[in-house]
């Protein structure tokens, strides 16, 4: 599958585009700022639907002017209500595009309403569009000790789950291979980190 990035907004925040080189077909996702980046991105693929990773404002405020225009559906999880989802995604559901199929992961802590979409195979390698689940240096912030407890959860229970050669593309930065990462997240989760909320960083053990 190819992924089609670039950032957008004030805050630079990564929007994405999905195609299936052989129909054609994509996603937008996160269309964060700037239309017209976000049309040049789309171009000659067909649109099948805009995929929410959470509904933070930089990652949605060009959802309704996309939305008007390209006349498609918005995906995103049941607590995405700023979204005005069409249709809601949980963990455990699936999406087509083309020949690809998207799975989706709820990866909660610095949103309730995170969602992460992987797809792709052992011989090609894997894809995530993670949001803020993960960055190359840390867990997206939280914003209480329970949030960060629901990040830790996350990160054992899903995120290293998935295989080393997953490449993850979050929503601001460079996009990382898990594998490059796996020890210093499994150090991570396993530290004891008391009360602690707030920006972290891998190396926090």
């Amino acid at each position: 599958m190819e992924v089609r990035t670039q950032p957008v907004g004030p805050w630079p925040m990564n929007t994405y585009v999905l195609v299936d080189p052989t129909s054609g077909q994509s996603v937008l996702i996160d269309p964060g700022a700037e239309p017209t980046t976000l049309r040049q991105l789309l171009a000659g693929t067909t649109p099948l639907a805009i995929l929410i990773t959470h509904t933070h404002p930089d990652h949605i405020a060009a959802l309704d002017e996309m939305r008007g225009e390209l006349g498609i559906p918005v995906l995103a999880h049941p607590e995405a209500r700023a979204a005005k989802p069409d249709r809601t995604l949980n963990g455990g559901d699936t999406f087509a595009v083309g020949q690809h199929t998207l799975h989706v992961y709820h990866t909660p802590g610095h949103s309730a309403d995170m969602l992460t979409f992987l797809t792709g195979d052992d011989a090609n390698g894997y894809t995530a569009i993670v949001g803020d689940t993960i960055f190359d240096g840390g867990p997206g912030r939280t914003w209480s000790a329970a949030d960060f407890q629901t990040t830790l959860h996350t990160l054992r229970d899903m995120v290293l789950l998935w295989p080393d050669a997953t490449t993850c593309h979050p929503g601001h930065g460079p996009a990382f291979k898990l594998g490059e990462r796996r020890a210093a997240i499994e150090a991570f989760v396993q530290h004891e980190h008391g009360n602690f909320w707030g920006d972290a960083t891998w190396d926090r053990v």
